[in-house]
């Protein structure tokens, strides 16, 4: 009996070895590669469970889904002779699994492959390009933060023929026609994910800026000037205007005023003569005499005849104020 058991138990065993080794699974994520003796003989793409001869035949896994790629940063120098650092990401996967596996093998080859392709067509597309074709997709007008810039964008006359989008299609054309055929794989996508100016170039690229926000500051602050100096000139222009204007408005008044005094006089001297010689004769004291003034007079003048009379005049009052 305990016999019965074990030669059924061995051939149990026997039998999940065989099915072990003539079954296998494809998961739906995947495709397989049958293999015998190390040589391929057949691929199964379709998932579920398979047959497979037994001990002489090996089951190698690839993928089904899309993979993902990513390249470095690689040196370009453009047609308009910018030197520039270029970066992509690519999609792909494979399309047949059996040319996959008797070219590179492994899925890591795969990878290093795509390095080696994708990056060559970009450095050989991207080169025959000027830099604003690889920048832009149409010659859609750029807004500048200053009219300036704007200005100085439109004098260099700048036509994109191609733009972008129709460069990234021909390096996913470049790149496809070295891969498909040969290796089993199909390039699903390929995409520019950064441009920007390598790190020897960039401190020059920064002083061209900086020089050409100095030029647009010198230009600013040479309008600033002429429209100061307009400023200034129609400044000066206006006050010459109003000071003649009141210079004239004083002379008139001043005029008018001796007109009017000299009318006045002309009254009072022929209304009362002696009264107007009498205070003209004071007004010249208080102009001419100080206690300074030393006065050589003759005696024919009437400058002296008016001071001898104020002397009479004088003591008629002071003998009048003491009597």
């Amino acid at each position: 009996m305990k016999r019965n058991v074990i030669i059924i138990l061995i051939a149990i065993g026997i039998i999940a070895i065989f099915l072990k080794s003539s079954l296998y699974v494809v998961d739906e994520r995947l495709q397989a590669v049958i293999t015998q003796f190390g040589k391929p003989v057949r691929t199964t793409v379709v998932h579920g469970l398979h047959v497979k001869t037994p001990f002489i035949q090996d089951v190698r896994y690839f993928n089904k889904r899309i993979l993902n790629w990513t390249g470095d940063i690689s040196d370009i120098l453009t047609r308009d002779k910018e030197n520039i650092g270029v970066a992509s990401w690519a999609r792909w996967k494979i399309v047949d699994p059996l040319k996959f596996y008797t070219s590179l093998g492994i899925e890591a080859r795969g990878q290093g492959l795509l390095d080696e392709v994708i990056e060559s067509a970009v450095k050989n597309v991207v080169s025959a390009y000027p830099l604003k074709e690889v920048l832009r997709n149409s010659n859609r007008k750029l807004e500048y933060t200053t009219k300036e810039l704007e200005v100085a964008e439109e004098t260099k006359k700048v036509i994109i023929k191609k733009g972008r989008d129709e460069i990234t299609a021909e390096i996913l054309a470049m790149a496809r026609r070295s891969l498909e055929d040969r290796y089993g794989i199909e390039l699903v996508d390929v995409r520019i994910k950064y441009i920007n100016y390598v790190a020897a170039v960039i401190p020059k690229i920064y002083d061209r800026m900086r020089s050409e926000r100095i030029r647009i500051a010198n230009k600013y602050e040479s309008e600033g000037r002429r429209e100061e100096a307009e400023i200034l000139g129609t400044m000066r222009k206006e006050l010459e205007r109003i000071e003649s204007e009141g210079y004239r408005t004083a002379e008139e008044t001043r005029g008018q005023a001796d007109a009017e005094a000299i009318k006045v006089y002309a009254e009072a001297y022929t209304k009362a003569p002696e009264l107007y010689s009498f205070l003209k004769t004071l007004e010249t004291y208080k102009t001419t005499i100080s206690s300074q003034t030393r006065l050589i007079l003759n005696t024919d003048g009437e400058y002296f005849r008016y001071l001898k009379g104020f002397e009479k005049d004088v003591g008629a009052v002071e003998a009048w104020s003491l009597e």
